[in-house]
């Protein structure tokens, strides 16, 4: 082999494989991810990464890239949380931007539809309305919940009936009962122009869960807790 040859072997540059895409979109896996910690936040409330990262099965490192990326798209914020031991832990929860993702009732067409009810039917005959609602509520509520003998059962019949209405509903067993949990408010603008649908709520669950059964509201999205939520007890 001649000495040209033998320079031009040992001389010559690897060849470098191409500079990852910028601005690309992110894969199907890392959408994946990123929807189920929107999804974690909504449901639980603020957490910090490694909370995150234990309820969705992938690792702290992953979380937190995830959490950065979707804080640059302004869906979450974070606060500083004190803990005993070490620095101050940063706790997650998502921003009025992440609505988004969520169901929201078609709020203008309802805010329209209310307005003008108002002007054809005044205060007195919005109110007869919402009766009449509340009452349809109940017995389509009641055809599935009666089926029910516990009220554990009866809780969870009502929960899944609300999930499917777009409240991303939950039971939680608490000491003196239940916790009837409302994690979304797809008519939240709704709500918010008209006190009714809120007391009509409350009446409607009470209705549908039948008597012996006390129903309080605990936590209210429009008083600015992060949920809707129901203390759910027995009567003595």
């Amino acid at each position: 082999m001649s000495k040209t040859a033998a320079r031009s072997k040992t001389g010559s540059k690897p060849k470098t494989g191409s500079k990852p895409k910028t601005g690309s979109k992110p894969k199907t896996g890392n959408k994946r991810s990123r929807r189920a910690i929107i999804d974690a936040l909504k449901h639980n409330g603020p957490q910090d990464a490694a909370r995150l990262a234990a309820g969705l099965g992938i690792s702290a490192m992953a979380v937190r890239q995830h959490l950065y990326e979707l804080e640059a798209e302004g869906l979450v914020d974070h606060a500083a949380e004190a803990r005993p031991l070490g620095r101050p832990a940063k706790l997650w929860a998502l921003t009025p931007a992440a609505d988004r993702f969520f169901p929201d009732g078609h709020a203008e067409l309802t805010l329209g539809l209310i307005d003008s009810m108002k002007q054809a039917f005044g205060a007195k005959g919005l109110e007869k309305l919402l009766a009449v609602r509340a009452e349809e509520q109940i017995a389509a509520y009641g055809a599935r919940i009666d089926r029910q003998r516990s009220l554990s059962g009866k809780l969870c019949a009502l929960a899944e009936i609300r999930s499917e209405e777009g409240y991303m509903a939950a039971v939680e067993k608490t000491a003196e009962g239940y916790l009837f949990i409302e994690n979304h408010c797809p008519v939240c603008s709704a709500a918010a122009a008209c006190a009714g649908l809120c007391k009509s709520e409350l009446e409607v669950f009470r209705a549908a869960l039948g008597d012996g059964v006390t129903v309080e509201r605990t936590d209210h999205i429009l008083a600015g807790a992060r949920r809707c939520a129901y203390r759910v007890t027995r009567r003595d």
